[in-house]
């Protein structure tokens, strides 16, 4: 009988150009250009930045235009967004944008997409005039463990949609309007890569420079919902955030592979599963680094954004509610911590029980040199070099 050996997946890195403490956004980017070359030279897969507004604790915000100068201060290492939202930029603006990098850096551009769904999270949010409070939860309840794996229990919500509305209003997404349909923006881009877009009197229609780009095109998404459905309909990579909604990621994965059909660019599923990290050259060193993490999930969570990240002191002085800590009580859960051989085990874990073919690790600290000595430890134990 032949002994199917497992092997580890691939290694990513997800960047969202964190301010470090006492700095500003160009120092965020400066440190993203560094970390990048790190990762090149450690032996990642990918380096993805994100996109995010009116945060004051980042600066990845045009997805675009970093992706572009991440990719010019790096050699091979594939480059890409995790994720443009749509439809904050349109479909054609997103093709053109990429088409663009792509065609000074074939073959190391990825295009990963998410859905900003403002209708849904202000419907779903609270009202913060109401003064309603549900009471909290106990971390315990609904949390589950699959083959070791925690899938916790969701976060309770705490939401004040303020600033989102306020973005929605500027960005004229949220008036009420229907949504635009993801799919139909996902058709859109694809056509303007594959050059079959047409316009509506069946004419060809040509769309520089995106008509023909080397790049790949991702899904991103969290549940399983339009985005995991989508990227499966489409035969598209499909990534998903455990480090934003640990409860979901099975199901999300679940649903991909259930509505997945073979296209040009894929023949089967394939997956890359987030998780958010930090490693230090012990546990106990790593635990002091992770502090502050969770007070960065409550401004997040509270809808107030990701804020400028604590230090490990004055998170620990922090004086927590009960309410407070239910709300970010999953995420602090399922960020793994600790020395590389303990985090490396952890990811292991993570890779078996959802099949994932890479994962994605994203890691704040509070100074930007135990950030990178954290994606650095973490390659040399998991490549063994």
């Amino acid at each position: 009988m032949t002994k199917t050996t497992w092997s580890r997946p691939t290694l990513s890195v997800l960047d969202l150009a964190p301010v470090p403490a006492g700095g500003s956004a160009a120092d965020a980017l400066r440190n993203c250009l560094e970390l990048a070359q790190l990762a090149e030279r450690s032996g990642y897969r990918r380096f993805w930045v994100a996109e995010h507004h009116l945060n004051p604790g980042v600066a990845a915000s045009s997805t675009p235009v970093l992706v572009a100068l991440v990719a010019d201060a790096t050699h091979h290492i594939r480059v890409g967004s995790g994720a443009v939202q749509l439809p904050i930029t349109p479909p054609l603006i997103v093709a053109e944008q990429f088409g663009t990098v792509a065609a000074l850096h074939p073959g190391r551009i990825d295009l990963g997409l998410g859905r900003f769904d403002v209708h849904r999270i202000l419907a779903t949010s609270r009202q913060p005039e109401s003064g309603h409070r549900a009471p909290p939860r106990s971390t315990s309840v609904g949390d589950r463990y699959v083959d070791g794996l925690l899938i916790p229990a969701p976060g309770r919500s705490n939401f004040d949609p303020t600033l989102f509305r306020h973005l929605a209003g500027m960005l004229g997404i949220g008036n009420g309007d229907k949504a635009p349909d993801y799919g139909s923006q996902i058709d859109a881009i694809m056509s303007f890569v594959r050059g079959t877009a047409r316009r509506s009197e069946g004419e060809r229609l040509h769309v520089l420079p995106a008509e023909g780009a080397d790049l790949d095109v991702w899904i991103l998404g969290s549940s399983a919902g339009v985005s995991a459905q989508e990227a499966g309909g489409h035969g598209l990579p499909f990534a998903v955030a455990y480090h934003v909604m640990p409860h979901a990621v099975l199901e999300a994965i679940d649903a991909y592979r259930i509505a997945f059909r073979p296209s040009d660019a894929l023949s089967r599923p394939h997956i890359a599963v987030s998780a958010d990290v930090v490693v230090g050259p012990d546990d106990d060193t790593a635990r002091e680094l992770a502090a502050p993490y969770a007070e960065w999930v409550l401004g997040i969570r509270s809808g107030r954004g990701a804020l400028p990240y604590v230090t490990p002191a004055e998170a620990r002085a922090r004086n927590w509610t009960d309410e407070e800590r239910a709300t970010v009580a999953d995420r602090v859960a399922t960020q793994f911590v600790g020395s590389p051989a303990t985090v490396a085990g952890q990811l292991e874990k993570l890779a078996r029980v959802t099949g994932a073919d890479e994962l994605v690790i994203t890691t704040i600290t509070t100074n930007h040199a135990d950030r990178m000595r954290s994606f650095e430890l973490l390659a040399k134990e998991w490549y063994g070099r």
